[in-house]
């Protein structure tokens, strides 16, 4: 980490926005949808869920607010598999909906680029968690924000706690070749190069691979001093566990793709001395955190353990919420379009949720968002040892 620490504080607080356009009616009935879209199958699905409960959550606790206003809410959840196809379809099915005027999602960026163009062209609002690809909200498109941080600060953050706190001179870097995780490898590459550092090596391994030896055996023969993998806890949990048996017990960093229970699980013991940076804070010694804790578990059961994203999924639906509030009380308690749902979303400043502050820019990007460090001891979440504001 090469920046400053910084406590964070988490706090219900007044939200401010500006609605925008809001004085029409959409006309048709009083029921409101509000899709998610994320991996509720497939080697993702423990963080995709999280986003779905999160939001459910939100949507749930807000439910009341709505039916004084006259209007039904009600969730859609889509299941996208983390697969690019998939997630147009659904895209295009959310779109024939009419009474859909927002999104939750997604969590990979692989997912959310093509799929952002039908949202585009249908003018749905979508709020990402999760989403850190840079070429999301290059796009230029009205319909796209996100609340966490992208990869051009989450990968430059990165190399500086590699080099600042860990001391890494030599880096071997693997990457998973989906736009997330060759996103984050190539931004984290990018700085390094123009810090100067040594990358020993670049590979790249396949999603869904299960046998790791043959990179493995190039770390050993280079002889790093670390280890960064963009991508997610599926592939990574092996790699750090296939790597503790090749006797590799070099740090091993990656990106918030980590930023699971599941990783502790698949990597076991070999998790130690294993460091991640993530766009969402942990934010479960707060008192926010605590009661959001004790709420999740009593509406979804223990088994359904909070993962970092549940927050974010819980904060992405409450800025479209405030949002779609705005409208309708603007427009005199009459059902807004999309258009003016979307227009009042990229307005939103000075939203507090219980996980980050939310402002968003021209582009859609949460000029709030900052990027955490964590080391896994043997534990999930691993302990948080920074926490980097853009400067």
């Amino acid at each position: 980490m090469k920046r400053n620490f910084l406590t964070i504080l988490t706090v219900f607080g007044l939200v401010t926005t500006t609605a925008v356009g809001c004085n029409t009616d959409a006309g048709g009935n009083n029921t409101i949808k509000i899709a998610t879209q994320s991996p509720l199958s497939g080697s993702s699905s423990t963080l995709g869920e999280a986003i779905k409960l999160g939001a459910q959550l939100a949507l749930e606790e807000n439910q009341e607010k709505f039916k004084k206003l006259g209007f039904t809410l009600q969730l859609v959840p889509f299941d996208d598999q983390g697969d690019p196809k998939v997630g147009v379809s659904n895209a295009q099915k959310l779109a024939a909906d009419q009474n859909i005027l927002g999104i939750v999602g997604h969590l990979n960026s692989g997912v959310a680029i093509p799929a952002s163009s039908t949202y585009e062209n249908n003018s749905i609002a979508m709020v990402s968690p999760a989403n850190t690809a840079v070429e999301l909200t290059e796009q230029g498109k009205k319909s796209v924000n996100r609340i966490v941080a992208r990869d051009d600060f989450q990968g430059p953050a990165a190399f500086g706690f590699a080099t600042d706190n860990l001391k890494a001179k030599n880096i071997f870097i693997i990457q998973d070749k989906s736009a997330y995780g060759q996103g984050l490898a190539e931004n984290f590459k990018k700085v390094a190069e123009q810090k100067q550092a040594k990358i020993v090596a670049y590979e790249g391994i396949t999603l869904g691979e299960q046998d790791f030896s043959g990179v493995l055996n190039q770390v050993v023969a280079k002889k790093p001093d670390l280890i960064y993998f963009g991508g997610l806890y599926g592939e990574g949990g092996l790699l750090v566990k296939q790597a503790r048996e090749k006797g590799l017990n070099i740090p091993v960093m990656g990106g918030d793709g980590f930023d699971s229970s599941d990783m502790v699980k698949i990597a076991g013991k070999g998790v130690k001395n294993t460091f991640y940076t993530s766009v969402a804070a942990d934010i479960s010694n707060t008192p926010e955190g605590q009661n959001f804790v004790k709420k999740y578990q009593a509406k979804f059961g223990d088994k359904k353990s909070v993962q970092s994203f549940s927050y974010y999924g819980y904060d992405s639906m409450g800025v479209i919420l405030k949002g779609l509030e705005d409208c309708i009380t603007k427009n005199g308690n009459k059902k807004p379009t999309r258009e003016q749902v979307r227009d009042a979303i990229r307005a939103v400043q000075d939203y507090q949720g219980i996980a980050t502050k939310v402002g968003f820019d021209a582009k859609g990007d949460n000029k709030y968002a900052k990027v955490f460090v964590f080391q896994f001891e043997d534990k999930y979440p691993g302990k948080q040892v920074g926490a980097i504001e853009k400067q």
